[in-house]
């Protein structure tokens, strides 16, 4: 029974000195076929630990659910770890911060106006009494006091960063060992916030990336016993649309690795394997603008995107083997990929000639937000009608976070959380004409107290400085394209606007690949109705990862929604991907 305890000298295990030597690897941003590749790659690393967030919105989308299935079924990926011989350090949150959307909070949590997320607030810890009530039993039993693996479980995440009371961070202690969690609980915090985010009784570590006997030494000085340890070791970064592909060399990582394992700390290599924020799932940062996350998850790591082993998985391992027993087994050889090339994509639609797509038209004196439609993530349509032709001037007083907008149809403009632009000006046709804005989440912050981010038209929308009279809301969550109604495509009548577009092709092999859409403006795509996540022109990032999974030998489809135009009918399917370039 592998029961992890914490000790004035150290961590123990089966009563034995023990150093921790783990990574970061995500189950939820890793296709489940592939949790076994990156598990054992991990073991062959040297790494006698694996560590996961859980994000509370993907496992409850509503309020009442709870999905343990398909890439969810983390019971599953425990028991793979368990086969490696891993041990597991678990993060459940609530809050994971990870650049996921919302910090992992789920949305329905903002459906009322004043609830306040991470705090006492009654309501969101009732919330959070449901969410572990649910999580927590079906993993019981993989506990190390279990005979499991999981030997740590993690209270909250950095909430030094983001408020200071101790009251709260009890209560959630409470609630895990009530729900009957019975391994070491830790903390984590970088160096200037241990103090504020810290619990008595439950082991602080650190989260830094440089400067290791600086942060091992303010981790000390709070806490003069027990072990040492960094449970985000930062090899890497996230990238952001419009930035550049973050990169961290491979020497310079290992030496600071070096610095900690001579030090004697155990760590957390952060990210040992990032992969990819599929669908809507990227969080955003938002420090006076706003800034969406990539769909890649790369962060520069050991594995990358595809799970190939990087310059630094070598250096990394050379390292390990130091100070801990590594496998005597070559580094894991790339595995093959796929290059098929074009893909000409000859059906298209309308993005509003799909009804389906949609949800209820619900009428109201303002426009409603995602969170009041009961929606996580994807668009909302919002409609009303002009009364007069003409001049006119549309305002919104908080756009979250993109708004096309359109009169009768036709494109009048864009408007941008990024930009801080909320006025936009166009003319009216006819008196009657119809007003149409189309508000994509990018995104809800993930990180400080911008994770109150509801989404949609917020305040008071304005044309021509007066309310209208009545607003339709339409939730449209892409969640499910079975009902997608195309036709061929006809250069004589392109479509005008947002559209789908759609193509087939053939492979003898699946293997993964990688989508580019150069031509394109911005969008969504899927394969064969997985959903790769977001691509925008704008970059860095213009390709998306497409698992081998994901393809079957055969026959393939790529739909790819379009919100703007694009001057070309391909797509390139390719054998490596492209992040951008390089920015240290």
């Amino acid at each position: 029974m592998p029961r992890l305890e914490i000790a004035a000298d150290g961590f123990r295990l089966d009563d034995r000195p023990f150093r921790i030597v783990s990574g970061a690897l995500h189950y939820f941003r890793v296709h489940p076929e592939q949790w076994a590749d990156r598990l054992r790659k991990a073991r062959l690393l040297g790494l006698n630990t694996v560590e996961t967030y859980v994000p509370w919105n993907l496992h409850a989308p509503r309020r009442g659910e709870f999905r343990l299935d398909g890439g969810l079924d983390l019971p599953r990926f425990l028991r793979l770890a368990a086969a490696e011989g891993l041990h597991v350090l678990l993060r459940p949150g609530p809050y994971i911060c990870a650049e996921w959307e919302g910090g992992g909070l789920p949305s329905w949590l903002l459906a009322g106006q004043d609830i306040t997320l991470r705090s006492r607030d009654p309501r969101f810890l009732r919330a959070v009494d449901e969410y572990l009530a649910a999580l927590l039993p079906p993993l019981l039993p993989f506990l190390g006091t279990c005979g499991g693996p999981v030997v740590a479980v993690q209270l909250e995440n950095e909430y030094g960063a983001h408020g200071q009371d101790d009251g709260y961070l009890a209560d959630l202690a409470g609630l895990l060992r009530e729900h009957g969690v019975t391994v070491p609980l830790f903390t984590c915090d970088q160096p200037g916030d241990l103090k504020r985010g810290g619990l008595e009784g439950v082991l602080r570590t650190a989260n830094f990336g440089s400067r290791v006997e600086a942060g091992l030494a303010d981790l000390r000085a709070l806490q003069p016993d027990g072990p040492l340890m960094c449970s985000e070791f930062w090899i890497g970064w996230f990238d952001r649309w419009g930035g550049a592909h973050t990169g961290r060399g491979a020497a310079d990582a290992a030496a600071d690795l070096d610095r900690l394992l001579a030090a004697g700390a155990s760590v957390n290599v952060y990210m040992f394997h990032g992969g990819t924020n599929f669908g809507f799932t990227n969080g955003a940062n938002d420090k006076g603008t706003y800034r969406p996350t990539v769909t890649s998850y790369d962060y520069d790591a050991l594995l990358d995107e595809a799970g190939d082993p990087t310059p630094k998985y070598a250096a990394f391992r050379e390292v390990i083997a130091r100070y801990e027993p590594v496998p005597d087994a070559p580094v894991p050889a790339r595995a093959p990929k796929l290059g098929h090339g074009p893909v000409e994509l000859t059906h298209c639609a309308p993005l509003s000639d799909q009804p389906a797509l949609f949800g209820k038209a619900v009428r109201a004196e303002r426009p409603l937000t995602m969170e009041q439609l009961g929606q996580d993530f994807g668009f909302v349509l919002y409609e009303t009608r002009l009364p007069d032709r003409g001049p006119a001037v549309l305002h919104a007083e908080e756009v979250r976070d993109r708004a096309q907008v359109f009169v009768d149809g036709q494109p009048v403009g864009v408007l941008e959380r990024e930009g801080h632009e909320h006025a936009l000006a166009f003319t009216v046709p006819r008196d009657g004409a119809r007003l149409t804005v189309l508000v994509e989440n990018q995104g809800r912050v993930n990180y400080g107290p911008g994770i109150h981010d509801r989404k949609g038209l917020l305040g008071r929308t304005l044309v021509n400085g007066r309310e209208p009279a009545r607003w339709s809301s339409r939730a449209l969550p892409l969640d499910d394209l079975t009902g997608l109604a195309l036709t061929p495509f006809d250069p004589k009548s392109p479509p005008v606007g947002p559209a789908f577009h759609r193509g087939h092709f053939q492979v003898g092999r699946t293997a993964d690949t990688f989508l580019a859409l150069e031509g394109w403006t911005k969008g969504n795509a899927w394969v064969n109705g997985f959903a790769l996540g977001r691509y925008w022109s704008r970059g860095p990032q213009t390709t998306l990862y497409v698992p081998a999974p994901v393809l079957t030998t055969g026959r393939n489809e790529i739909t790819v929604l379009e919100l703007h135009a694009s001057s070309t009918r391909t797509v390139d399917l390719r054998d490596r991907p492209a992040l951008g370039p390089t920015e240290e």
